[in-house]
């Protein structure tokens, strides 16, 4: 009989503590400290990621993951079709120039991130006329290339900007100017693409439309779809060589609008209709095909990324497809490694002690502390609250100047904070306060009269900029505080007020706000250097009632709220920025707005009370007492003990 070490080429080593690198994924070893033997094993699944800004459904995608791009689809959002584009950068999905027409129904697609190619699609109900605009897209905005030979939706499509196919698609009766005389029906034929005209390849081996494809231009493959006139799904799949369609092994049941990535030779095929889920992966070695992880959620077309890594293990990604009537946000992602991936999320902490909004907060959340807040129906807390992550406790009376005023924002930490204030007695809005970790006392007055502004930074170098000095008159005043005293810095470019603030004296971020009485808002973000404001990149929606923390260069906007007067919506959702652009982050469990949240990284973000969508007249007035955790995502390798059975 064979050894272990000749077979492997290596010992069974004993160890004490189980290996940590990704080198070691095969190897045996006994962990002396488990009496176990133990290995690292590969693992294939889909996990939940952060959801698009927008709906999809029947739109279209390419790109290697984690640099996906996708475009156009039915979006009740914008009714009854979009052409925004959203790009993937791994953790969320940031605004992309808009796609030369607001189309869906299976627009191809080819390319990546940054060299993207969209072929045809069909334009908005209810004429649902099919188009021959080709689309490139350079990673900001998109321009119009070659016209394709016929309009045509549904086509499948793979390959680069300069080296592109699509097969298949169908057409509708409609001319075109460029083509005033189409055929119409389910397609058969091939079309290349070299950056600047389509010439005839051969044709595929079935009519089909709505087909998925995968690869490039010379080792590409093709599967699914429907065969129109009857719209039924067909199973045929086919390799491409460049000049040739080669009939392969039928997909294991007839699927149309399926999601496709990886190359000729390893690929995995998802979603899709008819059901009866939709949630089906099927994975081609070469030779076969072989049933994969199920997606989370159902659904077919939506957006999706074509690509193969460079290892040559394959990893997927679809965004906001459609489910029969529904188009939701949803996004996953399929992995095969050797690793586990925990996705970021929120996750439940301890409930504050009381319902209140209006409530300021410094530090992370395993040393944070939440300032002030409004009960329903009761005069300000006058309190503030300590928190580590696992209880709240050590209340505090805040300094006799603000007595059982409210609280703006706050700067600093646990144990070293200052806090702008609105004294019970109205203008002028100057009172501020300090803590030292166990009581609160007056800090000088403040050079502006302000309230609802942004903060940043520390007790020794605190920031705080724009708010209202009265219900109707808004400021971009900036002020700095070095522990003792106030100094008038350089005003942000835009007055507003409710404005989001996080980062440090000298590398602070503004976003969103009131920029209009009573209720006009804006998207607009300024990053502050130690002396002047500049733009930054915009917030994916206009947005007020909302707090934000971590640095300059990554940051997390939480909650909020669009509109201002009824009916305003309050948001589980929530954006991270990384220095230039606003991406999606995951969603709170609660949607919330005014909630109390610390200045710290990232990784140790929290939110805790504010409002919610409740009930005004309800027993907690529309207040909420829950917290949230934010927890970033994590890789570990995938230790398995090996048993016997």
């Amino acid at each position: 009989m064979s050894t272990y070490r000749e077979i492997h080429g290596k010992a069974v080593k004993s160890v004490s503590t189980d290996p940590s690198a990704e080198t070691d994924a095969g190897q045996i070893w006994y962990n002396t400290t488990s009496d176990t033997f133990k290995s690292i094993v590969q693992s294939e699944a889909w996990s939940s990621q952060s959801l698009t800004s927008s709906q999809h459904g029947d739109g279209a995608g390419c790109g290697d993951v984690p640099a996906v791009v996708i475009w156009g689809g039915y979006s009740p959002d914008a009714p009854p079709v979009t052409a925004s584009t959203e790009e993937w950068n791994g953790t969320g999905w940031a605004t992309g120039g808009n796609y030369p027409f607001a189309g869906f129904g299976g627009v191809g697609s080819a390319g990546t991130q940054t060299a993207a190619l969209g072929i045809a699609g069909r334009l908005a109900p209810p004429a649902g006329t099919s188009s021959d605009v080709t689309g490139e897209y350079d990673g900001s905005s998109w321009t119009t290339g070659g016209a394709f030979p016929e309009i045509n939706y549904g086509a499948g499509g793979f390959g680069t900007q300069t080296a592109g196919v699509a097969y298949g698609g169908n057409n509708r009766a409609d001319a075109a100017p460029s083509n005033p005389s189409p055929s119409s029906g389910t397609m058969q034929y091939t079309k290349e693409y070299d950056g600047s005209s389509w010439t005839a390849g051969n044709n595929y081996p079935v009519a089909v439309s709505q087909g998925t494809a995968t690869g490039s231009l010379t080792a590409g493959i093709g599967a699914g779809g429907s065969n129109r006139p009857d719209g039924s799904a067909v199973a045929n799949s086919a390799t491409y060589d460049g000049t040739n369609w080669t009939a392969i092994t039928n997909i294991p049941g007839v699927k149309a609008a399926l999601g496709m990535t990886g190359t000729q030779t390893a690929s995995i095929i998802f979603g899709g209709y008819p059901g009866p889920t939709g949630n089906q992966s099927v994975q081609w070695d070469g030779t076969s095909w072989a049933a994969a992880p199920n997606l989370a959620g159902p659904g077919y077309g939506g957006g999706s990324g074509h690509n193969s890594t460079p290892t040559g293990s394959t990893s997927a990604l679809i965004g906001a497809r459609r489910d029969g009537s529904n188009y939701p946000y949803a996004t996953e992602e399929f992995t095969t490694s050797t690793s586990v991936v925990t996705a970021a999320a929120w996750s439940s902490g301890t409930a504050f002690p009381t319902n209140s909004s209006g409530i300021a907060g410094v530090g992370p959340r395993d040393a944070a502390m939440a300032i002030g807040g409004y009960p329903p129906g009761s005069p300000p807390t006058g309190k503030s609250f300590e928190y580590n992550g696992v209880a709240w406790s050590a209340e505090a009376t805040l300094n006799p100047n603000t007595g059982t005023g409210g609280v703006s924002s706050a700067a600093g930490t646990q144990t070293a904070a200052i806090c702008t204030q609105l004294p019970a007695g109205g203008a002028p809005y100057i009172a501020a306060g300090t803590y030292n970790g166990t009581s609160w006392s007056n800090a000088e007055d403040r050079p502006t009269s302000n309230y609802s502004d942004g903060s940043a930074g520390t007790l020794t170098a605190g920031l705080f900029f724009g708010g209202g000095s009265s219900p109707s008159a808004y400021t971009a005043a900036t002020i700095s505080y070095d522990g003792t005293d106030w100094t008038v810095e350089e005003s942000m470019g835009t007055a507003r007020t409710i404005v989001g603030g996080c980062g440090s004296s000298t590398a602070a971020l503004a976003m969103g706000g009131v920029v209009t009485p009573p209720a006009t808002l804006t998207n607009l973000t300024e990053e502050y250097g130690g002396e002047s404001w500049t733009a930054g990149g915009t917030l994916l929606t206009t947005l007020r009632d909302h707090r934000a923390s971590g640095p300059q260069t990554d940051a997390i906007v939480v909650g909020g709220r669009i509109g201002g007067a009824p009916p305003s919506v309050f948001l589980t959702a929530c954006s991270r920025y990384d220095g230039t652009a606003w991406a999606t982050a995951p969603s709170l469990a609660i949607a919330r707005g005014l909630q109390g949240a610390g200045n710290g990284p990232v990784g140790a973000a929290w939110g805790a009370a504010g409002y919610y969508p409740g009930p005004p007249s309800g027993p907690t007035g529309n207040r909420t007492t829950s917290t949230e955790h934010f927890n970033v995502e994590t890789t570990a390798l995938n230790v398995k003990t090996i048993t016997t059975s």
